[in-house]
């Protein structure tokens, strides 16, 4: 019997993983699997020795597991593999097939242009998107993620957008808004990242109250979050990893 078990990051904030579950309960009813169930990497229970038990417990055969990442780096790549191979060994008869973040899509391009229309301010001809991620020293991730960027200018008609970076690399996000600050856009559109509402999240909101000025506007957008465009990826994904023939814990360890 299939199963899926979605793998979220976790947070110190409860607001964060509850909006994880509710994303999850949502996405369920588009994915005809008779067993699904949500556990965290860190920092929230259940664990993912306590998802995958759980998706046994109830008949499962083959897990197909997801990480509900945005980009592929290091708990993606490292983390998550290495707790699956642990929990794997108490059951070696179980099939177990493991997918990718979400990654670089068009429907999150367009996320991220529904969140700038959705702070209501008028958007001018000079303005300029900063895009804000969590940060990894992986360099699949600036890859991806300058990739997001550019798809983001070309198609919300933006003359610039420009990255930065919370932590893990460079630029920060302190650079990113020295470099805006100092650029001729009048308007600058701060776009978050991230999956869920958190420290980081508290973090831009506080440091963008020491940037604006009489003649050029910081706007803070929302963060990326568990829209139900994402819904759709991770249905596509959860097909895509039932039709293979992935086997054994080799499978998710990357390469």
């Amino acid at each position: 019997m299939d199963a899926v078990l979605y793998i979220c990051h976790g947070s110190r904030v409860k607001k964060g993983c509850d909006q994880a579950i509710e994303f999850i309960e949502r996405s369920k009813s588009k994915i005809d699997v008779p067993i699904q169930e949500v556990c965290f990497l860190e920092l929230a229970e259940p664990t993912i020795e306590q998802g995958f038990k759980r998706c046994v417990e109830q008949g499962a055969t083959r897990i197909a597991i997801v990480p509900i990442l945005l980009l592929t780096a290091g708990h993606a790549k490292v983390d998550i593999p290495e707790e699956i191979n642990k929990v794997y060994q108490h059951y070696p008869h179980i099939k177990v097939v493991y997918g990718t973040p979400f990654g670089v899509d068009n429907q999150i391009v367009d996320i991220l242009i529904e969140r700038i229309k959705e702070t209501e301010a008028t958007i001018k001809k000079d303005a300029m998107v900063l895009l804000v991620g969590r940060g990894s020293s992986d360099p699949e991730v600036k890859k991806d993620f300058h990739e997001i960027a550019q798809r983001l200018a070309h198609k919300g008609g933006f003359q610039h957008v420009d990255t930065c970076y919370l932590a893990a690399t460079t630029p920060k996000l302190l650079d990113g808004l020295k470099q805006a600050s100092e650029s001729n856009y009048s308007q600058v559109f701060v776009l978050p990242y991230l999956l869920f509402t958190g420290i980081l999240m508290n973090e831009i909101r506080t440091e963008l109250k020491k940037w604006n000025k009489a003649e050029q506007e910081f706007i803070l957008a929302n963060y990326l979050g568990y829209h139900d465009r994402l819904s759709n990826i991770l249905q596509n994904q959860v097909n895509k990893l039932l039709n293979s023939q992935g086997n054994e814990y080799d499978v998710y360890r990357y390469s």
